[in-house]
């Protein structure tokens, strides 16, 4: 969806608010794509910061699926966005580069999902977790440690440690 900034960015002073739907259906994140369980309307107040600048205010919450990255079950995932960004009409901006840091803007349009899909990605959290003692699934057998446990030898010998191990089994043998 296309909002056009016009009016904002051409008259002084000027501040409008406006309750917009987001269209996000599916938001990629480092290769994954998530799927949108919920999103609640994009609460905007677009405010003019001068000839041919304005300022971009938005909140909106959003919640995903996505599996939790130490055992793989399914969780929801709630993004609390809450934003602000500074957008300049094409000849309002001095510097060439300062105009292509906006890449959610087209002349006087802004380019909704866009800016939502950029302040997503920049508030995704490093870590998605079930709960936050998850134990994660066994390297070996791969079970999910959550549900118990597994009979497997989990630990990890030093393999500097392995020439003096075997000389020690052999004598355990002898």
């Amino acid at each position: 969806m296309f909002l056009n900034l016009t009016e904002v960015l051409t008259n002084e002073d000027k501040v409008i608010p406006m309750r917009i739907e987001a269209e996000i259906t599916a938001v990629s994140v480092g290769g994954e794509t998530y799927p949108v369980c919920t999103a609640s309307p994009v609460d905007f107040v677009f405010t003019n910061t001068g000839k041919g600048k304005a300022r971009i205010e938005g909140k909106a919450v959003f919640t995903f699926e996505a599996g939790c990255d130490r055992c793989l079950q399914p969780v929801e995932q709630e993004i609390v966005l809450d934003f602000e960004r500074e957008v300049w009409a094409p000849e309002a901006a001095t510097d060439p580069s300062v105009y292509e840091e906006q890449p959610f803007m087209d002349e006087f349009q802004l380019n909704v999902e866009d800016l939502l899909n950029s302040e997503i990605v920049t508030s995704w959290p490093m870590k998605i977790l079930c709960k936050p003692d998850c134990k994660g699934i066994c390297p070996i057998c791969g079970r999910d440690l959550n549900t118990g446990t597994c009979d497997c030898d989990s630990s990890v010998p030093d393999p500097r440690m392995a020439a003096i191990k075997d000389i020690f089994e052999a004598d355990k043998e002898v």
